[in-house]
């Protein structure tokens, strides 16, 4: 009976632990954001990547460097889902987070692949911007182009006008910096 007991316990607690280390579901993340956001009267920046999406990475080396992630953060709630993992990696999606991606157009636009949101939820504005060859829109994904860059900064002023000059010219030079994939040398 004792073995039993144990045998029990040790299957809940390895089950507890399994739950523990499961990414948030894609519709609690975003309903956090949402309660954020209407608390601190923000709008929601919300990205899509994966972990074998090279692009992504920059994206949030670029969301976390210490000279950029506070002037976002003034403006907007920052929310991340994964997305399209594959293998062994597809524990590291939250659940619907795929489903949310194509309801907010993104699905085939390739990764990463951002929205900004109202509080409500509601899309704003996404990377998908009207360009010379694609005036339906193409995703920026990461913007590392000079055109991407310029982009990116028309969709912050349009989402959170109250981004002063000196936020933008931040980071315009952040992006506009040469950069290295391996390692990410010089981002922070």
């Amino acid at each position: 009976m004792r073995t039993l007991l144990l045998a029990v316990s040790i299957l809940a607690l390895g089950a507890t632990g399994a739950a523990a280390q499961m990414p948030p579901s894609a519709e609690q993340v975003l309903t956090d954001a949402q309660a954020k956001a209407t608390a601190e009267h923000k709008a929601i920046f919300l990205h899509f990547g994966a972990s074998w999406c090279g692009w992504c990475k920059r994206l949030d080396a670029f969301l976390t460097a210490k000279a950029i992630r506070p002037l976002l953060e003034k403006h907007f709630v920052l929310a991340t889902l994964d997305v399209l993992e594959r293998g062994e990696n597809k524990k590291l999606e939250n659940a619907g987070a795929d489903a949310l991606l194509a309801r907010l157009g993104g699905t085939g636009q390739g990764l990463p692949y951002f929205v900004f949101l109202d509080a409500k939820g509601e899309a704003i504005a996404t990377s998908k911007c009207p360009t010379a060859a694609k005036p339906a829109g193409e995703n920026i994904g990461y913007p590392g182009e000079q055109e991407e860059i310029a982009l990116f900064l028309a969709l912050l002023r349009k989402v959170a006008p109250e981004f002063t000059i000196d936020e933008l010219k931040t980071i315009e030079h952040w992006l506009a910096r040469p950069y290295i994939m391996d390692g990410f040398d010089g981002f922070r």
